[in-house]
């Protein structure tokens, strides 16, 4: 299908330019996660996969932020349980002491993509710049591979980004990192996995390896479309469309039905994030998951967790990501999360 953001009149003229164009796929229900796997295979598969790296390698603009006055390193963690190895990306400013943290988990639906796909790079740039140190684990995906070769359902990229977290926390020192400013953060599902690693420490006791969380237009739901978030249906076709099952197959079925908060944090209670460290929700106003995301944010406010919600007007799912579309929208919540981490 079209998308709808072309004649849609709320959404930036910058954005209608530069994705209006773009169709909308939406395959229908899966079968099995292994019929989606096989999916993935033979030329066509290839070529998409292509198109979407290339894509991604665009945005890489040096005008937007320049990689002039950062410090890039890349270090292998063996992260528990499964004794895996992932990358994990690091970028900050040149000679700086400790530095606040955003531990940043990519986007992707947990499924595809890398901390190290090109819009995630000038965006790691635009924090850096803030005066952060910026952590991005690139985690086990669950159906293609990131720079991390293994593909795991969930729990495996909960567990990595987790593991990998500790580690962070455990080697401040020289990673040029305040162990007691770390802010765990991400975008759609990266957004998903920043709360639930938050529910995660909250269940291990380790809530005070952190000082926040920041999650940007959280992909929590795991189904679609539904009544208690209108976003779900007056929003679908725009960028995305969520009505089928390919979500939750690819990630884990098995915890979707368990009502799992650690997969899927809309199912997440009160007791779940009472004590939650102070929380940041940004959604987008026309994105399919805006309104899960501000269920969230009611959920916590219920709880009596410090939490605020943010909505960038006039934007599509994950905007903030792609600094070359709207350049100011992505500063200003670089700002935003980099001074959320400092304070």
């Amino acid at each position: 299908m079209a998308s709808k953001l072309a004649d849609d009149p709320r959404i930036d003229p910058r954005i209608k330019a530069a994705f209006g164009a773009m169709p909308i796929a939406n395959p229908g229900d899966a079968v099995s996660r292994e019929a989606m796997l096989a999916e993935l295979t033979g030329p066509e598969a290839e070529q998409r996969a292509a198109f979407l790296k290339a894509l991604l390698d665009s945005v890489d603009r040096e005008d937007i932020s320049p990689s002039a006055g950062l410090e890039v390193r890349v270090e292998k963690v063996v992260c528990d349980p499964d004794g895996n190895t992932i990358n994990l990306r690091i970028v900050r400013p040149q000679g700086a002491g400790a530095l606040p943290c955003v531990y940043y988990i990519h986007g992707g639906g947990m499924a595809s993509m890398s901390c190290f796909d090109g819009n995630q790079r000038v965006w790691a740039r635009l924090l850096a710049h803030e005066g952060v140190t910026v952590v991005m684990p690139d985690f086990r995906n669950s159906m293609s591979a990131s720079s991390t070769p293994d593909v795991a359902p969930f729990p495996a990229g909960l567990n990595d980004c987790v593991s990998a977290l500790e580690w962070t926390s455990a080697n401040a020192g020289r990673l040029g990192v305040d162990p007691k400013r770390i802010v765990v953060s991400g975008e759609s599902g990266g957004g998903n996995l920043a709360l639930a690693v938050g529910l995660k420490l909250r269940r291990d006791g380790k809530l005070g390896l952190i000082k926040g969380i920041y999650a940007l237009c959280p992909y929590i739901l795991g189904k679609w479309p539904d009544a208690a978030a209108p976003s779900s249906v007056e929003n679908n076709g725009i960028l995305l469309d969520l009505h089928n099952n390919r979500g939750r197959m690819g990630y884990g079925i098995e915890a979707f039905e368990a009502r799992d908060p650690l997969a899927w944090p809309s199912f997440a209670t009160e007791d779940d994030v009472r004590g939650f460290p102070p929380t940041v929700i940004n959604v987008n106003e026309c994105d399919p998951l805006r309104d899960e995301g501000i269920n969230f944010y009611r959920l916590l406010m219920r709880a009596g967790v410090s939490a605020r919600c943010h909505q960038a007007m006039g934007t599509i799912h994950g905007t903030e990501v792609f600094p070359s579309t709207c350049p100011d929208v992505s500063r200003a919540a670089a700002r935003d999360l980099a001074g959320f981490a400092r304070d």
